[in-house]
């Protein structure tokens, strides 16, 4: 009964939409455009104004919604199947991070923000995680690579993605959407958007997804690592002529599930496999290509989300634009974790969240017509962010994590307590000075000012018992204690130039160098060797900082038939916010995971973005990047199990490949659209992603090393107009030679390696009706 619920769920999700979208009046809009033999210009608001996509010197990477819609893309970690030089780490909503270029594998901390921004409808979204929900009904995905901040928001390191949601129309749009795949994979979906009145318009998306799950339980024979998830957007736009406009969103999204959930990828060189046995625990699954687990408790997420914002635009007479966008949100994230074993080690915890943020951003972007365009700004952020972190350990805790029977940590609980208030101000201005007709030279210049205060603190332990020969663990892993205030009080410079000349009226070649910094964080995942000899300090980190070179060519062939452009970078990060393990006390294996400024890093490489339209209705495109992602300094670095349990090891990473960086990707697709009739279109398509192979970890262990795949996916379908109505019925297959993938390994702190698991090969269709 539970199953038929959950099974009914996207289609409750569509009935609601129907009732409520009945308040849009008039008749919908149906028809489909015919194929065209010239590419589609993309318009861009990169530089804080509309403009070619193909016109901005800038490396800089735009997908439309009806692409990922077509292959079934609408989670954020699809996106990397997209995207040059970018990687997307998604354990759970929480343990999510985006790198560009090899910067932004960043612990999933609650005190650190991310290398690369995310926003959405030009909102800064403080951390990845926010980004975690189904991206339907999207326009497009901007991706702007390198340091950010002289234009907009807030200041990042490795880059900037941008989601793009549609915005309302004033001629009415209606659509129901339903689609079904393998593993029990439902997804229900509406849309409603039209003219409220002379000067408004609106929008709602309603849209529930419901997924079996891809891992197999042996332990009760159920399926996780899926869910449900849910959620509505809604959108109200005022207009008053071409001279002032308001558009006001107002989203919530929700989430049940199991997603998290890792097998165990290898047991690695420590003593992790014989620990575990000893503890009682059999039908350990070593194989991650089974998609299985053997355990008595599952990972559980518990996520809800949402926010309002509301951007105001007003035009000038002199030609220049106000732009306002003021924005609240908040995030609640609730976990159960799990210890991959049939036997007690650890039997409830987690680190449940909640995170709120406000933003306001005032820009001024002058008028064009002039030798001089310039855009100057003001950001201002406040995030409260609170965390709890508990752990119950199981009479088995001690064999398993410690490697004896004396009883320290059996049936014992803790629980830490963790806060931060960051408030953050900049100042930001760009001017770009038009030279000459074909030269152009352009400056910025943002100084942000950030305070951090936080604080972590735990409880007493209770239950278990603390044996005199392990007495020097105890405040390392049990035990009251309180760090105090922790402060960070910074004022971080942020810097552009750039160069761009028009080599023709279709091509146009450019150099940049910027310079990002990024502010320190606090360590909020508990006491951890605070008690110990590094005090309260060893939680606080110092800035990221980056110098970045760009030297590319954009143009446009073929008379429009063809968009080719190359870009090459150097980047150098110095003091890269990472993490490290410290011994925490007497006994080998005794170790403890903190955060920490590793060193230098260099990443450079090339990268390749093309696009062509050979014959009418025939779209081929492709990226593809060489990225060179290197340790230069980085010594006292985490050990791989191989050597981490060996006393008194020191381990270096100084001139290795960054983890979670590949050196090569390399997407390419292509979509072939036709009539078949007087009311009837055809459309295939096929995409590939590669990426090759990499180290899971930041340690470097041979036995986290994620081997080099490439997926497949392909559809095809039909629309058909009648009347006022239009019928749409695709197929799709995503990953369609069912190739085993590990997108993320983590290492545990016994030695074992563990890892989330690629979507296998699904098969499925969807169903939608415009009306």
């Amino acid at each position: 009964m539970h199953d038929a619920r959950r099974a009914l769920f996207p289609a409750r999700a569509a009935g609601w939409t129907l009732v409520l979208g009945l308040a849009f009046a008039g008749h919908a809009k149906t028809a489909f455009s015919e194929p065209t033999e010239t590419l589609r210009t993309v318009t861009v608001d990169a530089r804080g104004r509309p403009e070619a996509a193909q016109q901005v010197p800038i490396p800089l990477t735009s997908i439309d919604g009806e692409t990922l819609e077509a292959q079934q893309s609408y989670r954020l970690d699809d996106l990397q199947q997209w995207l040059p030089s970018t990687s997307i780490t998604f354990g759970d909503p929480r343990q999510s991070a985006i790198a560009v270029r090899g910067v932004g594998k960043n612990p999933s901390n609650d005190g650190l923000e991310g290398s690369t921004g995310v926003y959405l409808d030009n909102v800064y979204l403080g951390r990845a995680g926010m980004a975690t929900f189904d991206l339907l009904d999207i326009e497009r995905v901007d991706l702007l690579r390198g340091p950010q901040g002289t234009l907009f928001g807030k200041n990042t390191t490795a880059g900037v993605l941008a989601l793009y949601s549609r915005p309302p129309t004033w001629e009415t749009e209606r659509s129901l959407q339903l689609s079904i795949g393998q593993r029990g994979l439902a997804q229900g979906q509406a849309v409603f958007s039209g003219a409220l009145s002379e000067d408004t318009a609106g929008r709602l998306l309603v849209y529930g997804t419901h997924e079996r799950g891809t891992i197999e339980n042996l332990y009760d024979g159920g399926r996780v690592n899926g869910g449900d998830r849910s959620g509505l957007r809604g959108q109200w736009l005022l207009r008053r002529g071409d001279g002032f406009s308001l558009r006001v969103i107002a989203d919530q999204h929700r989430e049940r599930s199991t997603y998290g959930t890792r097998v165990i990828y290898a047991l690695g060189g420590g003593p992790a496999a014989a620990r575990a046995r000893a503890g009682g625990a059999t039908g350990i699954v070593n194989d991650p290509r089974r998609y299985a687990v053997n355990t008595d408790g599952v990972e559980r997420v518990d996520l809800d989300q949402g926010g309002m914002s509301a951007e105001a635009n007003w035009k000038l007479g002199s030609g220049a634009t106000l732009t306002s966008i003021t924005a609240g949100r908040s995030w609640k994230f609730a976990p159960t974790t799990n210890d991959n074993l049939n036997i007690p080690v650890l039997i409830d915890g987690g680190t449940r969240v909640r995170q709120q943020q406000f933003s306001q951003e005032l820009r001024y972007a002058g008028p064009t017509s002039g030798a001089v365009d310039h855009v100057v700004g003001a950001f201002y952020m406040r995030q409260r962010m609170r965390n709890e972190i508990s752990t119950v350990f199981g009479p088995q805790a001690d064999i398993v994590l410690q490697g004896t029977r004396v009883p320290v940590l059996a049936n014992a609980s803790t629980l830490s307590f963790g806060a931060l208030d960051t408030e953050s101000f900049a100042l930001f201005s760009q001017a770009t000075w038009h030279a000459t007709s074909r030269l152009d030279l352009t400056a910025g210049l943002r100084v942000t000012q950030e305070r951090k205060d936080g604080r972590t603190h735990r409880g007493d332990s209770t239950g278990g018992a603390a044996a005199t020969a392990f007495l020097r663990n105890r405040p390392i892993v049990l035990g009251a204690y309180d760090t105090g205030s922790l402060a960070i009080r910074q004022t971080r410079p942020s810097a552009l130039l750039n160069a761009s000349y028009r080599l023709d009226d279709d091509a146009i070649g450019y150099v940049s160098a910027s310079h990002g910094e990024r502010s320190g964080g606090i360590n909020l995942a508990g006491p951890g060797a605070a008690p110990g000899p590094l005090g309260a300090a060893s939680l606080i980190i110092g800035p990221e900082r980056v110098d970045s070179l760009d030297v590319g060519v954009k143009s446009s062939l073929w008379n429009d038939r063809l968009t080719l452009n190359v870009n090459a970078f150097l980047a150098g990060v110095r003091g890269y916010q990472t993490s490290m393990f410290v011994p925490a006390g007497a006994g080998a294996g005794n170790y403890v995971e903190i955060l920490t400024n590793a060193g230098d890093l260099r990443s450079q490489g090339l990268e390749l973005d093309a696009s062509a339209r050979p014959v009418r209705g025939l779209t081929v495109w492709t990226n593809a990047a060489f990225n060179d992602a290197r340790y230069r300094r980085y010594d006292d670095a985490p050990c791989p199990s191989e050597r981490a349990f060996v006393p008194n090891a020191r381990c270096s990473l100084t001139g290795r490949q960054v983890a979670g960086a590949p050196r090569w990707t390399f997407n390419a697709g292509a979509e072939y659209r036709r009539p078949v009739g007087p009311s009837t279109q055809h459309f295939v398509s096929a995409a590939y992603a590669w990426r090759s192979a990499q180290d899971g970890t930041l340690d470097g262990s041979v036995y986290s090393r994620i081997a080099a795949y490439g997926l497949i996916h392909l559809a095809t379908g039909w629309k058909v107009a009648r009347g006022n109505e239009a019928w749409s019925l695709s197929f799709w297959l995503r990953n369609a030679l069912d190739k085993k993938y590990f997108p993320t390994v983590a290492a545990t702190a016994n030695g074992a390696y563990v890892a989330s698991v690629g979507t296998p090969r699904t098969l499925g269709m969807t169903v939608r009706l415009d009306y």
